[in-house]
């Protein structure tokens, strides 16, 4: 009777032993990670563009020509889809007005600014007067100086230039030019501003 019952329990612990031994089923997904956990790792960054980076503002620093006083400095931005001038320019004579444009070289080396080329006429229009069609890409209105010569910029620019698009129509790296008399807006190409009385060189703002 001993010896029955000592083989029923080897018997047993044998069941016993080899269950026990068996691997339990993996899970389904154990070798597979989740769908969103895949597509996390291996979707690709979005792509940076030209856009996301471009800089829709500039500043320019009004430097005196040659024999003049002139100065100032002027903020170029985008109000309401447009390119607005806001600044102030100082050394003017009392209650004057003045020819104030975008010139298509940004180079202020000639003593008298007239390295600084024509106006900025990237569409090859005739000037005008900016809040009328036809005017040149660089048309602003004139600044008035008030009785202690000083003027405050406040004005849009033309509609078909643009800051930091990077083309034709940019004007950064161009010209900003003061001149001695007021754009009579209508003599070709330069409104009969006269000299220049100060230049500069419109750069992307910091």
């Amino acid at each position: 009777m001993r010896l029955i019952h000592t083989s029923l329990f080897a018997a047993i612990a044998a069941i016993g032993l080899t269950a026990c031994n068996k691997p339990a089923d993996a899970p389904a997904d154990a070798a597979t990670p989740p769908i969103a956990e895949t597509a996390r790792t291996t979707e690709a960054p979005p792509a940076m563009t030209s856009e996301a980076h471009a800089n829709h503002s500039a500043v320019a620093d009004l430097a005196p020509t040659q024999g003049n006083d002139v100065k100032g400095t002027v903020t170029f931005s985008v109000v309401d889809g447009k390119a607005h001038v806001k600044g102030q320019v100082s050394g003017l004579k009392p209650n004057s007005e003045h020819g104030f444009h975008i010139h298509e070289k940004g180079d202020c080396s000639a003593p008298n600014g007239d390295s600084a080329g024509g106006h900025f006429n990237p569409a090859k229009e005739d000037h005008g007067n900016v809040a009328t069609t036809p005017h040149h890409g660089g048309d602003i209105p004139n600044i008035r100086a008030d009785a202690e010569g000083n003027a405050v910029v406040d004005a849009d620019v033309s509609t078909n230039v643009n800051i930091g698009e990077g083309n034709d129509f940019d004007i950064i790296g161009r010209g900003l030019i003061v001149h001695a008399d007021p754009d009579d807006y209508k003599t070709q190409p330069t409104g009969n501003a006269g000299a220049r009385l100060a230049c500069a060189v419109i750069k992307a703002a910091p």
